[in-house]
């Protein structure tokens, strides 16, 4: 039986798929089983899926009705519960690829550190190929919180790591939902312990125009938020206040990137706008009491969400002399 479990969500990358299938299956390590997940995807991917299981061994293919990403990974997770005896998953995206010892390479670092989890860095491309220097690919053992405040990104991204298959026994992604890594992969990562890193570029992150990331802004996109507030309340469980007060100055960050994009899309409406000041304000509130209120945070926000405290911003910040880093 395969080691490795490697799944791929499948929907509208006709144009990419053979790019990423061809670099899972050209991999050093040939321990795996690929499950290509056809989403309901409406062009001719579901055919692309067959073709490659027709071809290779060691393809599974599943075909679902669109539920959304999470639905195509929590398919595979579930079928890889009942089908299969691999020890190990990792998730690719459909229009990314990875370095040919992508699959060795993680295996090899979580064997010798004893981790759950290994994980290897990335490089943004919109579509050139990928050089990766030896000298990054030599692994470090990091504790789960150095790692998640250190390394936020490679962090909170599903994709480029290798899970010991035991980490999802009581986990799925949440369905319906933008950032869907925001929701679990950090507490994958805090109940691991502690991780092995390869920083080498090793997974390719195709930046994809027509990607779900980088489409026109929608309130879903505050999903983002929901998955914070659970970061924030997961930390106080925890008892741990730096990460507390780190969750909450990405959060203020995302913020202010979110209510600039928000002003400027055709498709916020003035009740969205409303539903977001509500939102900021109690988020406010609560960061506030934290001490997690800086001043990078936009006055411009501030003012617009949380009117009747402006006069206490401003001689907060003339205390401070107007810094705002």
């Amino acid at each position: 039986m395969p080691q490795i479990t490697v799944i791929v969500p499948v929907y509208r990358v006709e144009d990419y798929l053979d790019r990423c299938v061809r670099s899972i299956l050209e991999q050093t390590c040939g321990d795996f089983e690929l499950i290509l997940v056809d989403d309901g995807s409406p062009d001719n991917c579901g055919a692309l899926c067959d073709a490659y299981a027709r071809q290779d061994s060691r393809v599974q293919v599943i075909h679902q009705e669109n539920g959304g990403l999470s639905a195509a990974r929590n398919a595979a997770l579930d079928w890889m519960q009942t089908h299969s005896q691999s020890q190990w998953v990792t998730f690719i995206d459909s229009d990314d690829w990875v370095h040919p010892r992508f699959l060795e390479l993680l295996l090899q670092s979580a064997l010798e550190a004893g981790t759950d989890i290994s994980v290897c860095g990335y490089v943004r491309t919109g579509g050139e190929p990928v050089q990766v220097d030896e000298k990054d690919l030599i692994p470090a053992v990091y504790p789960a919180k150095e790692f998640y405040m250190q390394f936020f990104v490679n962090a909170t991204i599903a994709c480029g790591k290798l899970y010991r298959r035991k980490c999802f026994q009581k986990h799925r992604f949440p369905l319906k939902k933008y950032h869907e890594d925001e929701f679990l992969t950090y507490k994958l990562l805090f109940e691991s312990g502690r991780v092995v890193y390869l920083p080498g570029g090793l997974y390719a992150y195709y930046v994809n125009p027509e990607g779900i990331t980088r489409s026109c802004w929608t309130p879903r996109r505050m999903d983002a938020w929901q998955a914070y507030e659970e970061q924030i309340a997961f930390f106080e469980r925890l008892g741990d206040g730096e990460l507390v007060k780190f969750r909450y100055r990405g959060y203020l960050d995302n913020v202010r990137d979110n209510w600039q994009a928000a002003l400027e899309s055709p498709l916020t409406t003035p009740r969205v706008l409303r539903q977001m000041k509500k939102r900021v304000r109690r988020m406010i509130r609560r960061a506030w009491h934290k001490g997690c209120i800086e001043f990078w945070f936009d006055f411009d926000i501030l003012y617009a969400c949380c009117p009747l405290r402006t006069r206490l911003y401003r001689l907060l910040l003339e205390r401070t002399g107007g810094n705002h880093g």
